[in-house]
């Protein structure tokens, strides 16, 4: 047989431009640029005796002990009440900028800003005018919150059937036509996504404990780091409980009631100094060759931010260790949870240990592993990669469950490879580019616990009321957190040629 003759290899399939090559030919890349970047990381362990800190933990999860926390109910609570006033002011500034959003550029531009900042920056932002009040806490919440919404929200309203709003009269309003044929039409995902968001909302309340609100995060990072682990223990139980009773506590009927019973816990309100707002807004956070006219000067101002690019260069390098780490966690761990595969004991117990992995917040489970290794990037890695990657595994799980295998008989490992991830990894790497951004946008913030990224410099700079260079590291992380975004957008399978006409894939949380 000639060389021409022979059957095509798998390097050549590799070459080829179907859809499979080029998601193939990505994940290769991406894995190959991480393998080539991962000696420039620090994961290091430096602690003395982990196995023993961790032994202690798992006792405290064992034996929880909720008398040793002085309030936890007004804690449970007001965590409850930031996230949910943070998300229905989100919801009122946020919905109607997604009527506009696809048409103007100026709107997304904004919302892809705003949104790129965490809430926590949010927070240390707003602290300095309001202190540890609920002002600080909502504003922190709302404003991402209400720029997700208007992008997602326009998304969601631009893929409805416009069929229905043809058969109103020519002279039929623009307002008539969307209340009666557009929102019907898209209320089952707008409401489904909202309450995703008042999901996150509720993890976002936790980690405002960090900064010094009273939400169950500030007795959760009090317990761990004092070594109280029965105490934490039971703190994290009570936050799990309150995750996975939601259904049923956070019913649509009930909301009213718990507007009107957690608006009690918001107060006091603050008093602010109208001078010391206007001295802070005008004065404080602009760099001072800003303020003096001064442009040429600028440059040289940038120049003496302290560990510049070594923040950029590990806040890049943590992100996409944790974007691939997420991508590994999700093709181990969704099988765990699918019908295809176990049985309903396995199932359960796997869909426990996803439960906790995506409902534990990330900068949490990165605190806790960094009581374990020491500061480095290694928490920070593990967090990121199996708390998106446990998100993206549930929803993998639930695209397979609806897949009839074509082939009869075929059962494991050959079932997972040839019949059941070709067909969903398409969508898996949906899912984890819709979750790029925010990825990155915790890898800025886990610099908080001592990892030298980006967040570790902001933070640093408003410990030491450096307000003008706070603000200037914040917008360096929102325009890498904005850029990533937009590759993260063209790289998604959606993207690709032969899937632009295809619908595409509801974003992240819609189903969850």
């Amino acid at each position: 047989m000639s060389r021409t003759d022979a059957p095509a290899g798998w390097f050549s399939w590799l070459r080829g431009d179907n859809v499979g090559a080029r998601l193939l030919r990505l994940t290769l890349i991406m894995l190959a640029i991480m393998l080539v970047l991962l000696p420039l990381a620090d994961l290091s362990i430096t602690t003395r005796d982990p196995w023993k800190e961790l032994w202690r933990m798992l006792q405290g999860m064992i034996l929880p002990d909720i008398t040793a926390t002085e309030s936890p109910l007004h804690a449970l609570l007001l965590t409850i009440a930031f996230a949910l006033w943070g998300v229905m002011l989100g919801i009122v500034l946020g919905f109607p900028l997604a009527l506009i959003f696809m048409r103007s550029r100026l709107v997304r531009t904004l919302c892809a800003f705003v949104r790129a900042i965490h809430e926590i920056f949010w927070a240390l932002l707003f602290l300095q005018v309001f202190g540890l009040s609920a002002i600080t806490a909502l504003a922190a919440i709302a404003l991402p919150y209400a720029a997700t919404f208007a992008k997602v929200y326009a998304e969601i309203l631009a893929q409805i059937d416009r069929g229905p709003s043809q058969t109103l009269s020519p002279r039929t309003d623009r307002l008539s036509r969307f209340f009666y044929t557009e929102l019907p039409l898209a209320w089952q995902r707008l409401s489904g996504y909202t309450r995703y968001r008042f999901e996150c909302a509720l993890r976002a309340s936790v980690l405002l404990g960090f900064v010094g609100l009273p939400t169950l995060g500030y007795y959760l990072e009090s317990a761990f780091r004092q070594g109280r682990y029965h105490e934490g223990g039971a703190l994290l139980w009570a936050f799990y409980l309150l995750i996975a009773l939601l259904p049923w506590w956070a019913h649509r009927r009930l909301l009213v009631p718990w507007l009107v019973g957690t608006a009690f816990l918001l107060g006091p309100w603050p008093s602010v100094n109208p001078t010391l707002l206007w001295q802070f807004v005008s004065h404080d956070i602009w760099p001072q060759p800003l303020l003096e006219g001064d442009f040429a000067a600028l440059p040289q101002w940038f120049g003496r931010l302290p560990d510049l690019l070594p923040a950029i260069g590990n806040t890049l390098l943590l992100g996409l260790m944790s974007t691939v780490g997420s991508l590994l966690v999700c093709l181990l761990a969704w099988p765990l949870v699918s019908r295809h595969f176990g049985n309903r004991t396995t199932r359960t117990m796997g869909r426990g240990a996803l439960i906790v992995m995506r409902s534990t917040p990330e900068l949490l489970l990165a605190f806790i592993l960094l009581l374990l290794t020491g500061p480095s990037l290694l928490p920070a890695w593990i967090a990121l990669s199996l708390h998106n990657g446990a998100l993206i595994a549930f929803l993998a799980a639930r695209h397979a469950d609806e897949v009839t295998p074509g082939l009869p008989g075929i059962r494991g490992i050959n079932l997972y490879s040839h019949e059941l991830l070709p067909r969903i990894y398409p969508g898996i790497l949906a899912l984890l580019f819709y979750r790029a951004e925010v990825i990155m946008r915790e890898t800025a913030l886990l610099g908080m616990l001592g990892v030298v990224t980006l967040g570790f410099q902001i933070d640093s700079s408003f410990e030491y009321l450096m307000f003008d260079q706070a603000v200037a590291l914040l917008m360096v992380t929102a325009v890498i957190n904005m850029a990533v975004d937009v590759l993260s957008r063209r790289l998604r399978p959606d993207a690709l040629p032969e899937r632009r006409h295809q619908p595409r894939p509801a974003p992240v949380g819609d189903s969850v």
